[in-house]
């Protein structure tokens, strides 16, 4: 066989595909419905649901290609990655798993089969771990295998044994190394030396035969299942044989690309800056096709620490243009055959990394001067205190193990626990001001409930009445046997017409009905494939087993379905304007209005919201049939219907097709499991009423359809018509005539600003002495108002060159807010930080931050009676030193 990295991938899926294994797709780098992960990091976490239970799996036997990354928390490899031979950020993990179905022997088998048979590594060459009390997996790789017993190696560490978290699944593991020979430092599995580079662990199998229990002990499972993970990277070093993943072709090609693109001089410390680029190239650009951007939280802000770590290294090599955006089409060349996302995501990684440098370098130029002069403060192995590292990342945006990379290379270190402290005392501020969100689990009622009635059955596509059994009623963690009047309950019936909210659309509302007794339905949620009515009882009692009627309001139904499709429509234009790259990061479809996120890095500008919109009403227009069908997962993919990202599909699919674009194709294919219009017509009308940045890298779009847009067009009528009154003109003169008044009004503002500024400088100029002493230090504060806070800065740079030597601290109150702007003249600089002083300012205002340069920083607050205090806080600090 070829021994490239992609036929390695290929020839692994092909063989567990020929012994009855269901290849299946990696899945994204964002974990579906585990809020316990940041990143994918290992092959069998798109299966947990399925180890655990919570799941029933639609294939016994399983293999993929697994997407990981390792940059953050337990399996923290950012600082090590391009300085050692086997770190990575981005990493591909093959995996074959079993559900309940083959066991020890049969995964040990394959394992032996592919890589002594298939991959035809030499045994002589292989060495096994096992658990040390496994005794069975001994001497299965014993009988399989032929090697000899000190090749089978007993290990008594928790190394050897894998579980899922305190109670769960669990069970021995097995492990195959790979021997590169004496020429190589290292010491076999569990001895002292095992942490060198000989013997490299290439496939973990891990024997899942046990469940533990809270108490500690260990029962045997029903069902013992099989996870595997071998490091696609490993396995190809091994085969391409070298010693270092970075030396595999992938690598290699990227790492040419990168040298070609610097035009400088290749040696062994530049060689590591490249490894770093391409190692992060893939991490970054793998991100933003799954939808991750950068920013300063969560998923987003590693993203940009692994960027800029890669920028680092960038500036490092001495290379002046943007880099990074010009080695992606590198890696899509590389590894777009195998990953589809890295094309169609393309010119969004691009911009991306494009805009992400450019900030990164103005970043850098603020961050590396105090950087430097603090190492050059630095007496011998003294590390770089935590809070200089903490003012780099609050002050400039510097990533913290981006200052420790930085100290790396001038042989130093951090202060890392100094560090944290400062990071937990800002945490400790903002905590009253955080809102989380969680996940919703499901209760153990619901999963009793599940396990004995299966998953509730749907019948609205067809239905908006139907009779229905009750199955379950629930107050709180408790079943009742039936509810009275005025109780508000949960339900759950054998069947319903009612939509459970899911992807985005709102539930139902309506009514149960029954002999001699009512309900209303005040809302309809899906949990975990059960769909709940929350009840209301108006009259008569509602029992378990009783039959009822259950009718949906079809008014709010009809108001949704009509707002359902118009997302559709709004997806597929966004995309085919905006670019493929636009993922949904989120929608809300309501009876009012719809709401779409999307992944994109700035606004969306009227000439292309206009083209969406005309587009949209004119596929509503030729009023084109919508049509649904169920199929395979793997049809539907065959036929481009979209695949939302973070959503989870079974085997069998619902698409939804729509309308019909110039070349007669249809126009919108998704999969969707919501309700929606007959005909494309049936949405009557379109209009997009905002777009906004929701956050980093995501904006949001709000628009009406249907009657809601009838009621948005006749509300901005009555707007028109009231300022056609006031005005005293007609409709089309209306932006003439506010045009004139607000032309009116600047030179008015101007008038009065030139005013305050001749005002307040002249009063200083004719008094010299208007300034204090504090200290040794000549400092003028003031309070004005009205004066907009763009002013202030030029009102400090007049005053500064009126000191010569000293401090300004200026506020302007103007809307209830104070605007903070404080001025030190370049012979302080040393002494007095601009942005130390002015955040002192900004908290006494109630702001937040406060940035600029040690000369000229500003800021601001709500809390306008304060300016005083917040001065005389900045004169205590000034006075202190």
């Amino acid at each position: 066989m070829s021994n490239s990295t992609e036929e390695i991938r290929r020839s692994f899926l092909d063989y567990f595909s020929s012994v009855q294994h269901e290849e299946l797709p990696s899945s994204p780098l964002i974990p579906q419905d585990d809020p316990t992960l940041l990143f994918t990091n290992a092959g069998m976490v798109q299966f947990k649901n399925i180890f655990t239970g919570k799941e029933k799996s639609l294939y016994q036997r399983a293999t993929t290609s697994q997407k990981c990354l390792r940059a953050g928390g337990k399996h923290n490899d950012l600082e090590n990655v391009g300085y050692t031979a086997r770190h990575h950020t981005f990493f591909e993990m093959l995996g074959n798993f079993s559900f309940g179905d083959y066991f020890k022997e049969s995964a040990i088998d394959y394992a032996w089969n592919l890589v002594t048979k298939i991959y035809e590594l030499k045994k002589e060459q292989l060495l096994i771990t096992v658990y040390e009390q496994d005794e069975e997996a001994f001497n299965l790789w014993k009988k399989i295998s032929g090697l000899p017993e000190e090749k089978i190696i007993k290990i008594n560490t928790s190394d050897n044994f894998w579980s899922m978290g305190d109670t769960g699944p669990c069970g021995p593991c097995s492990e195959i190394f790979y021997d590169h020979g004496p020429h190589i430092k290292g010491g076999i599995p569990g001895s002292k030396e095992q942490d060198g580079d000989r013997y490299i662990e290439i496939w973990n199998l891990v024997f899942m035969q046990y469940e533990m229990m809270a108490d500690g002990t260990k029962s045997n499972l029903p069902k013992p299942s099989i996870d595997t993970g071998m490091g696609l990277e490993r396995m190809a070093a091994i085969l391409q044989g070298v010693n270092n993943n970075y030396d595999i072709d992938l690598f290699k090609k990227l790492i040419n690309s990168s040298i070609e693109l610097s035009d400088i001089d290749s040696n062994e410390e530049n060689l590591v800056s490249h490894r770093v680029i391409s190692d992060h190239l893939r991490a970054s650009a793998f991100l933003i096709a799954d939808g991750i951007l950068p920013s300063n939280e969560g998923r987003g802000y590693v993203l940009r620490r692994i960027m800029r770590r890669a920028m680092r290294h960038v500036h490092k090599l001495g290379i002046k243009d943007l880099h990074m955006y010009k080695l992606v089409d590198s890696l899509k060349n590389i590894m777009g055959r195998s990953f589809d996302e890295l094309k169609r995501a393309q010119p969004l990684i691009e911009n991306t990394l494009m805009q992400e440098e450019e900030k990164f370098r103005e970043t850098l130029e603020r961050g590396i001067g105090l950087l430097n002069k603090s190492i050059d403060n630095l007496r011998n192995s003294e590390p770089l205190s935590g809070e200089v590292a903490f003012k780099l990342y609050d002050t400039y945006g510097f990533p913290v193990d981006l200052t420790a990379d930085i100290l790396r290379g001038h042989g130093k270190e951090l202060d890392y626990e100094g560090f944290k402290a400062n990071m937990n005392q800002q945490k400790d501020k903002a905590r009253k001001s955080w809102s989380g969100s969680g996940e919703q689990e499901t209760s153990e009622i619901l999963m009793k409930l599940k396990e004995k009635h299966n998953d509730s059955e749907f019948v609205g596509y067809e239905k908006i009445s139907e009779q229905i059994r009750i199955i379950s009623i629930i107050k709180g963690d408790e079943e009742l046997v039936e509810a009275l009047i005025d109780n508000e309950v949960s339900v759950i019936t054998d069947k319903t017409p009612f939509y459970g909210e899911s992807g985005g659309q709102e539930g139902d509302k309506g009514f149960f009905e029954w002999e001699n007794g009512s309900a209303k339905v005040i809302d309809t949620i899906k949990v975990d494939d059960i769909i709940i009515h929350s009840v209301k009882v108006l009259e008569g009692v509602l029992k378990v087993n009783s039959k009822i009627m259950a009718t949906v309001d079809l008014n709010r139904r009809d108001s949704l379905k009509i707002h359902h499709s118009a997302t559709h429509l709004l997806h597929e234009s966004l995309r085919r304007h905006v670019g493929s790259h636009v993922t949904q990061k989120g929608s809300l479809v309501a009876e009012d209005k719809l709401r779409f996120d999307i992944s994109h890095n700035k606004p969306i500008n009227k000439e292309i919201i206009n083209i969406i919109e005309e587009e949209i009403n004119e596929q509503i227009r030729i009023n084109y049939d919508v049509s649904t069908s169920v199929m395979s997962i793997k049809e539907a993919q065959n036929m481009g219907a979209l695949a939302l990202f973070g959503e989870k599909y079974g085997e069998k699919v619902r698409v939804v097709s729509m309308g019909r674009d110039l070349k007669k194709d249809i126009y919108s294919t998704e999969l969707c499991g919501g309700t929606h219009v007959n005909r494309s017509g049936d949405i009557g009308a379109f209009k997009i009423i905002s777009e906004s940045a929701l956050g980093s890298g995501v904006r949001r779009i709000e628009a009406v359809a249907g009657n809601a847009a009838i009621k948005y067009f006749q509300s901005e009528s009555k707007i028109l018509e009231k300022l056609s009154s006031d005005l005293k003109v007609n409709n089309d003169k209306i932006i003439d005539r506010v045009n004139s008044l607000l032309d009116d009004k600047r030179k008015l503002e101007k008038k009065i600003i030139e005013l305050n500024k001749t005002l307040n400088t002249s009063n200083f100029s004719n008094n010299k002495t208007d300034y204090e002493n504090v200290g040794d230090v000549k400092v003028i504060s003031k309070i004005m108002n009205d004066l907009p806070s763009k002013e202030l800065k030029g009102l400090v740079d007049a005053f500064k060159k009126e000191l010569k030597e000293g401090i300004v601290v200026l506020i302007s109150i103007t809307n209830n807010k104070a605007s903070l702007v404080v001025g030190v003249t370049q012979g302080l600089v040393n002494a007095y930080d601009a942005v130390d002083l002015t955040k002192i300012g900004v908290e006494v205002l109630g702001g937040k931050g406060g940035g600029g340069r040690p000369d000229l920083a500003q800021g601001g607050g709500p809390n306008y009676k304060e300016s005083e205090a917040s001065i005389s806080a900045i004169l205590n600090k000034i006075k202190d030193g």
